[in-house]
């Protein structure tokens, strides 16, 4: 009778070891999966760039500093992708959105490069800085519902040009010819240039045009200005005329051609004046759709928002290459001036 309890309990001491390593084996298990399932929550924010570094030395940390308010740290609770080509460089833009799609990506943010960001991926969610006509380059099916995996914000350019028409009749009185120097490929140079066409007669002025659709289509252009002598130049917020931008000063102080750029980032890099949408505050406000999408909103959910921040930069410096004296009363309306 005793040998018979005494294997009963050797018999049950072994189950208990038994169930205590298999216990431990899957509160290992458990640890594991755990550990496993913290590293893939971590998420991935690709962000694909076609403007000039300069540029981005600005709107890059205004997003990332717009970030940490939103609680995500690089490094820490996301992981930052970022990869950068000159805009014009299509292949390699695309190239570089594919690249940002096979790393799984969870969000994709397009600084000037929403084209190649679209065209890359049909469900990696993407949001664009900026756009000035996202609806005519086919980004969204409209602004309130965008539709697909694609929204962000717009610059409003469009609508915008016909004050920058006024703005530098009213800094060169006496102008009465204005060129207008644009991406003619692009459908919001073609929005800018029908508006223009619009406004300038009935303030007698007649608009001259200067078309590029490339890099190689910039000499052309500029020989074209130096021959026309516009007393005024007009120049649409683009990547490809951003990349060039000082060609295109270079171009204004040789020929004495006053000219108004879209944003501060043309100003504060040599540009004589500016009027448009801070797009700091773009790059800002571009944070928080990521974080609205991190946490579960489909980016066809979030309209596409436009500018609520304006400012009109004045550069002295490039006045006097110039011999310009701008106007007090011009000045006096200046956010900035650059002396």
């Amino acid at each position: 009778m005793k040998t018979g309890i005494r294997h009963e309990a050797i018999g049950n001491r072994k189950k208990c070891k038994l169930f205590r390593i298999a216990l431990c084996a899957l509160f290992l298990a458990l640890c594991v999966a755990a550990e496993a399932q913290q590293v893939k929550k971590v998420p991935r924010i690709g962000y694909l760039s076609a403007r000039p570094a300069e540029m981005e030395k600005i709107l890059l940390p205004a997003f990332v500093q717009a970030l940490r308010k939103l609680g995500y740290t690089e490094g820490k609770n996301i992981v930052m992708e970022q990869r950068y080509a000159a805009a014009g460089q299509s292949e390699r833009l695309r190239d570089l959105a594919a690249e940002l799609v096979r790393l799984k990506v969870d969000v994709i943010v397009a600084s000037g490069a929403h084209e190649a960001a679209k065209g890359a991926t049909r469900t990696i969610p993407v949001v664009f800085v900026v756009s000035a006509d996202p609806v005519g380059e086919g980004l969204v099916e409209s602004l309130a519902r965008p539709g697909g995996n694609v929204t962000g914000l717009s610059d409003f350019h469009g609508h915008l040009v016909s004050k920058r028409l006024e703005l530098i009749k009213e800094v060169v009185p006496s102008a009465a010819r204005i060129g207008f120097l644009w991406n003619s490929a692009s459908s919001a140079g073609h929005l800018q240039f029908k508006e223009l066409q619009g406004v300038a007669p009935p303030l007698r002025l007649t608009l001259l045009s200067f078309e590029v659709k490339g890099p190689d289509d910039f000499e052309r252009a500029f020989v074209a200005i130096g021959k026309e002598r516009p007393g005024a130049l007009i120049v649409q917020g683009n990547p490809l005329l951003a990349n060039r931008r000082r060609e295109i000063f270079a171009l204004a102080i040789k020929n004495r051609v006053p000219a108004i750029y879209t944003h501060e980032q043309w100003t504060t890099t040599g540009g004589l004046v500016s009027y448009g949408a801070h797009f700091p505050d773009l790059w800002r406000r571009a944070a928080s759709y990521v974080d609205k999408i991190l946490n579960g909103t489909k980016p066809a959910d979030l309209p596409v928002e436009q500018p609520t921040k304006f400012e009109l930069v004045i550069n002295l410096k490039a006045a006097k290459q110039i011999g310009l004296t701008v106007p007090p009363n011009v000045l006096a309306r200046a956010d900035r001036v650059i002396k």
